[in-house]
């Protein structure tokens, strides 16, 4: 059985919520990554910040992404899986909620994320038809 632990990404980062915007991209470029979970003050998983949300839902706003923190960009209900699900629990989740990058978590830590990359690498071509039917197709018919 193939698990979220065998084609996670390991060594992914929290970003306090504290942090602001600016930090987080100075994060992501350090670590070349495009997205990061964001933590609360009890290291529990309250979002994920992308390259995109500083850009778009910051910037394009008008905002100080040096003011602006990542609890502030936090919405929704996160979204995690435990390191040893299936990789059918993967696959379902992010289909589900149409979500591309998913943080694992392991006795309540987070020890790394699965993106669309992780997948390509890991899973056959008919786990990745199953992936991409999940999240694009849907999300084109909205």
């Amino acid at each position: 059985m193939t698990t979220a632990g065998d084609i996670m990404h390991r060594g992914a980062q929290w970003i306090p919520a504290h942090e602001t915007l600016d930090r987080a991209a100075q994060l992501m470029r350090e670590l070349n990554v495009g997205a990061l979970p964001i933590s609360d003050e009890n290291e529990r998983l309250c979002g994920i910040l992308t390259d995109r949300d500083i850009v778009v839902g910051c910037v394009a706003m008008g905002h100080d992404p040096s003011r602006v923190t990542a609890g502030d960009m936090a919405r929704g209900t996160p979204r995690w899986i435990e390191a040893n699900a299936d990789v059918s629990e993967v696959l379902s989740q992010m289909g589900e909620h149409q979500i591309r990058r998913l943080p694992v978590i392991e006795n309540k830590r987070l020890v790394g994320m699965i993106s669309e990359s992780d997948l390509a690498q890991h899973l056959s071509d008919d786990q990745l038809a199953i992936f991409v039917e999940g999240v694009y197709a849907r999300s084109a018919t909205r």
